[in-house]
Formats: structure tokens, sequence, C-alpha cells
């Protein structure tokens, strides 16, 4: 094996693809690098996509020593011992931590004095959106940057230096899913069998590890599309139909999970609140099981979901509500719901619900449809805000 992906690794950011929203030349974050003064980052998004590139990168430009720290495997006396080295220096490490989601509270600790004395500069990585798993204190001192998976014209450039035909080319494209690594070591697997580069030989090597999508990226995005509105329609055949079309082709099945977790809440929400279990539950039992089995969860899912009763309540809900929160940032709490308040009547006192004021005017965001268990408890407030009300008469 070649080891391409590691050999392909660009040397400065003029060979660096991708990510212009952060690397552009004209984007912020590069002007603060040229300046030599970026802030302590974190960089998360999908595998391949160049989030350690980046950061070696960072540390060439900056004339940083690089130092890789995983946080699975993180301790806080490899990170002295980077300081340590630099102690008596002018010199300033660049620490990275791969997997940063990883760190407890205790570690994260650690990193305080050094982010807060610049005594290094940190930068971190993750497939997963780290800010909820940084401390407010880690947070403070630290900017989160998203990655975005390689577009067809970027991984394209990669591939620029071999001698492809067409079909072969965009074979490697499209299953790679974005993932400059994934398409690499799939094309150093062919390349080291010593066998003419074909198609064929291609998808001799194209397990579903390699994350693959549908053949063609607008019809991977189609047919998510047409799996989705089909369950919003309530339309069974068609849904299993798509779902059956996107296994087919490869699909991984963690994402088609994710998209039924959404569904369940954005479409069903509370006319079937167990929808939104059932899909965290296909979620998680897929991760583990992986194919061929996980095609037996998302089809179970898929059809609960398709004869659920629908209602995108909680979903307009929430729109409305920020809408009005970004017009109307700093409405007052009203004093007797504030913390430790005298006056709060505790609901309980007066058998599960009291009248009292809990907005400083009247505000409604909610719109209720009478469909499945949401009839119920729209019926049930309507109930119980009756008779408090006739009580009180």
């Amino acid at each position: 094996m070649k080891d391409l992906a590691y050999n392909k690794r660009p040397k400065n950011f003029q060979q660096f693809f991708g990510q212009k929203h952060i690397f552009g030349e004209n984007a912020p974050f590069m002007q603060l690098l040229k300046s030599g003064a970026i802030p302590h980052s974190f960089f998360f998004g999908p595998p391949g996509s160049g989030k350690t590139t980046a950061a070696i990168l960072i540390a060439g430009e900056l004339g940083y020593p690089f130092y890789s720290l995983n946080a699975t495997s993180f301790k806080s006396e490899d990170l002295r011992n980077v300081l340590k080295q630099h102690q008596n220096t002018l010199q300033k490490p660049l620490i990275f931590i791969d997997e940063v989601h990883r760190l407890n509270k205790a570690q994260q600790e650690l990193l305080l004095p050094i982010m807060e004395n610049h005594q290094a500069l940190i930068l971190g990585a993750s497939t997963e959106n780290p800010f909820f798993a940084l401390t407010n204190a880690i947070r403070s001192r630290s900017f989160v940057f998203e990655f975005h998976p390689l577009s067809k014209e970027d991984l394209t450039e990669i591939l620029q230096e071999y001698s492809l035909d067409d079909s072969t080319k965009e074979f490697l494209i499209h299953t790679s899913g974005g993932d400059a690594r994934a398409m690499l070591n799939l094309l150093d697997c062919a390349l080291s069998t010593q066998k003419p580069l074909t198609l064929e030989l291609l998808k001799s090597f194209h397990p579903h590890w390699l994350n693959s999508t549908a053949s063609d990226s607008d019809t991977h995005y189609n047919l998510t599309s047409a799996m989705i509105k089909s369950i919003r329609g309530s339309d069974e055949n068609a849904a299993i139909y798509y779902l059956a079309r996107l296994i087919e082709s490869g699909e991984n099945p963690e994402f088609i999970a994710r998209r039924l977790v959404i569904l369940a809440s954005e479409d069903i929400g509370n006319a079937n609140p167990n929808a939104l279990n059932l899909a965290n539950s296909t979620l998680q039992s897929v991760a583990k099981i992986g194919y061929p089995e996980a095609r037996i969860i998302l089809s179970q899912c898929v059809i609960y979901l398709c004869a659920s009763p629908k209602s995108n309540a909680s979903y307009k809900a929430i729109n409305v509500a920020l809408e009005y929160v970004r017009a109307n940032p700093n409405e007052p709490i009203p004093k007797h719901i504030q913390q430790f308040h005298k006056d709060y009547l505790y609901p309980h006192d007066f058998g599960g619900w009291v009248a009292q004021e809990y907005l400083p005017k009247k505000l409604k965001f909610v719109k209720w449809q009478p469909k499945g268990f949401e009839k119920t408890l729209k019926e049930w407030l309507d109930k119980i805000r009756k008779i408090k009300s006739e009580e009180s008469k």
C-alpha cells in the first residue's frame, strides 16, 4: 500500500481543498492566521474533511512545534511534558487534541490555565459538535468551527494527477461521501493489486464501512427526500421502497436513522410521542449492529412512522418563538417565577395546577392540532384550566 491519504496531505493552504469559509483567502480566520494571532479553536466535521491536516498546516504557518494528543488516551503527564519542553524558550507549542468531545471536566480544567496564559495554542478536532461537551470556561476562551464534507469539485481536484476514466473517477468521488481519506484509501487498495484500475476492481473493494452513498450525489439526496416525504405522507409502501434503494446503494444506516429521528419530532411530535422513542432506539441499535440486520430495524421504524398520526405543532411553535425572541430578546421575567421568590405559587399545593402569570404579556406560540395523543394533551389542558377557572369564580 502506498498510503496515498498520508502522502497526498497538502504542504500549505494553497494545496488545501475545501473549507473555504474558514481557510479561503479572504476568510476572517485566514486573516487572523496571517497576522499570527489566531484564537484557541475546535474543529468539528465528518471524517476526511481536513481537520487534522488544517491543524498541522496552522502549526507550520505560525512556526509552532506540533504535538498531537487524543482525548481517548489523554494523560496529564503528556500535557505537562509538552509544556516542560518549552518552559524556558520563546517558542510556543501547538497542542492538537483529537476526539476533543471526549475530554472530561477534570481534563478540560487542565487546559484552562494554558489557554488563559497562552502557554500553548490549543486546537481540537471531533466528528461531533464539541460545543455542549465543553465547559463554559473553555467555550469562553475558544471558537468552534464546522468543517463540511468535501465537494465534488474538491475531490476531483485531488484526483487530477491520476489517469482515470470518467466512470472510475465518478465512482471514487461519489462513494467517498465527501471523505478524501476514504476516497484515497479505496484508490490505494486498487492500485496496490497491480491489476488494471477498472470500475469493477474498485467495486470489489467497496464495503459499507466506507460510508458510501448512492452512486450519484443528486440521487442520494433525492432518495432521502423521497423517503422522508413518503413517511410524512403516510405511504408505507413508497417509504419502504425508497428505504430499500438507499440501503442497496450502501447508504450509512446511521445517516438514515438520524433523518428518522428528526422526522419523528418534526412531523409527528406529540401526536404520537412514542415515535421519537422508537426512532432514537433505532439510531442507537443500527449504530451497534450495522448491516445487514440494521435493514430490519430501519424498516420497522419507517413503517411505524408512516402509520403514526402527524403533527408539526412543535416544529412550528419553536420557530415562531425563536423569531419572536430574536426581535424581542429581553422581555422581562415576572418576578414571582424568578428564583426563590416568595410569591411563587407551587402548583402541587393546589392539586397540580393554579392560575398565575408566566409571561409578561399574552403570547401564543403553540397551535395544537386535534390529532392522536396531541388531542388528548390539549383536552387535558383545557379541562384543568376550565375547572380552576370555575372554582375561582
